[in-house]
Order: C-alpha cells, then structure tokens, then sequence
C-alpha cells in the first residue's frame, strides 16, 4: 500500500484559540508531538509568522503541504488579502513560494453566494479563472466543504454544481462536514476521486445530553430545551463514529496525497493534547509510518 502524509490543520491551534501564538515555536510543539506537515489557514501571513514557518521547513523538517486563500471577501467589507485582488494575488503566491508549497485551498465560498444558485455559478467561473492564472505560477487551486454545500438546485448538490463549473478546481474533501451534510464520506471520496489531493480528517460525535434538575417538578421548556439542543461535536479522530480507515483509504486510493487532523472545537481540552489523542490513535489504525 502506498502512504500519504498526515498533518495538522493550523485552524486547530490558530491565533484566536491561543494565549499566546509564535509561529516555529507552535511548529517545535507539533514535531514534538510527531507531526511534520501542516495547511496553514486563520494565520495572519505576517512576515514574521512567514520567517516562522520558513524556519520551521528548514530546521524541523516541515513541510507545508496547502496554504489558504478566498476569491473574494467572505462577506461584503470584511478585511483580507484576495486572490481577485492583484497586487493581493502577487503576495499569496509569494508567501507559497516561500514556503515551498504548490497547493491554496478556498475554506469556503463568500457569504452571499450561499442560497443563490446563480451566484454560486459566478462563484464557481471565478474561481476557474483564478485556479487557470495560479496553474501559470505552478499553484494548484483547491476547494474545501462544509455542509452548506449539501443544499440542492434542481437536484444537484451545490458541490457537484461546483465542480461542474470549475473543471481546474481540485478539492478537499472534509469527512465530518460530508458526514454532517448526509452523504457517506467514504462513498462521497470515492465520487470525487481524481480531484483531490487534500483530505481533512476530523471525526463526529453527539455530545451527552445534559439534563436539568428536576426535583422540584418537570419542566417540559427546560426539557425540551437540554434535549432538542444541537448535540453535535467536532471529536479527536478515532473518538467519534465515523469509519477514519476506510475514509483514509479511499481517499489514497482517489489521489489525495495530504490528510489533515482538523477540531473546530476542542471543548476545554488543550488543542494540543486533541491532536496528540488524534495521531495515537491513527498509529493504532496502522497509519504510524504516514507523519
């Protein structure tokens, strides 16, 4: 069997969630916990944070296997660099050049697209162009899902309506937020092989119903409340339900080189002990010789 490499989405440890974020160090923490890849996103490319990572390759050993980037802003107004923006486009492409890295991946399409089937049309064609202009510069341009892309037009699935309208767009595909969406993840990869390189590995859990007091009587606003509140959680990977192995395999077997141990959330617990549970139990699953 042929091996991809398993990495860390820097989402998991990002600025906001730290008390205190120093790019190579953050990247010393990770080698230590056996990790040596990374897709970095929610890091604002500084230079400073850019020179951390830069050193991080060339004295960790790590490797950057995705940057992130948006077309547009997400929504109307809000600051960041753009890749319909020129002189912003220049500056992504330098900061992956820098870092050795052939791969930007879009976390989303902009707010206004969603729920309009027209805009995410637009959204798809631009993208295209974006993706052909970065193939000259040796970039290859990827689209990362949510659940939002789940909704149907006419009966496609806004991912599909995607894909058929950016045919240079790759993508990477998120197990949870397949899963989260309806769809099988490890049927939905197998859909998509051929145009992945990226795999985001995050598992789903229902969280315990916490319910109130009740001795002093039941209280059905109360009640219904604790139990038709959202359960759902982000899990370390192998804590949660989701078939990882089958999901990792198929996505090998589909062209994904990367796979990427991702938790929005990690409820109290410190980001870092979440990615440490994440990789011992993939080294379980038999994927030890993939960091």
């Amino acid at each position: 069997m042929n091996k991809g490499l398993i990495g860390v989405q820097m989402s998991t440890i990002a600025p906001a969630k730290m008390p205190k974020f120093d790019a190579f160090e953050s990247m010393k923490r990770l080698t230590d916990i056996g990790y040596h890849c990374i897709e970095i996103s929610q890091v604002p490319m500084t230079p400073e944070n850019v020179a951390g990572f830069r050193k991080s390759i060339d004295e960790l050993g790590m490797n950057v296997s995705s940057c992130t980037a948006s077309v547009a802003p997400m929504a109307p107004g809000m600051p960041g660099e753009h890749l319909s923006n020129d002189e912003d486009f220049k500056k992504i492409v330098a900061d992956c050049k820098a870092l050795d890295c052939d791969m930007l991946r879009i976390g989303m399409l902009p707010m206004n697209c969603i729920g309009s089937y027209e805009k995410a049309v637009g959204f798809a064609r631009q993208a295209e162009e974006i993706a052909l202009k970065l193939k000259e510069q040796g970039i290859d341009l990827y689209y990362h899902n949510h659940h939002v892309e789940f909704v149907k037009y006419n009966g496609e699935y806004l991912l599909d309506i995607i894909r058929a309208n950016a045919p240079h767009l790759g993508f990477e595909l998120d197990i949870h937020w397949i899963h989260r969406g309806g769809e099988n993840p490890v049927e939905f990869i197998k859909k998509y092989a051929g145009s992945i390189r990226l795999l985001h590995l995050k598992d789903y859990r229902i969280a315990e119903v916490k319910m109130p007091d009740m001795s002093k009587g039941f209280d059905m606003k109360a009640f219904g409340s604790a139990f038709f509140s959202e359960p759902v959680q982000f899990a370390e990977v192998g804590e949660g339900t989701l078939p990882v192995k089958a999901c990792i395999e198929a996505g090998l077997a589909g062209g994904a080189e990367y796979f990427l141990v991702e938790q929005d959330d990690c409820y109290g617990r410190d980001p870092f002990e979440s990615l440490k549970i994440s990789r011992d139990n993939l080294v379980k699953l038999g994927f030890g010789d993939w960091f």
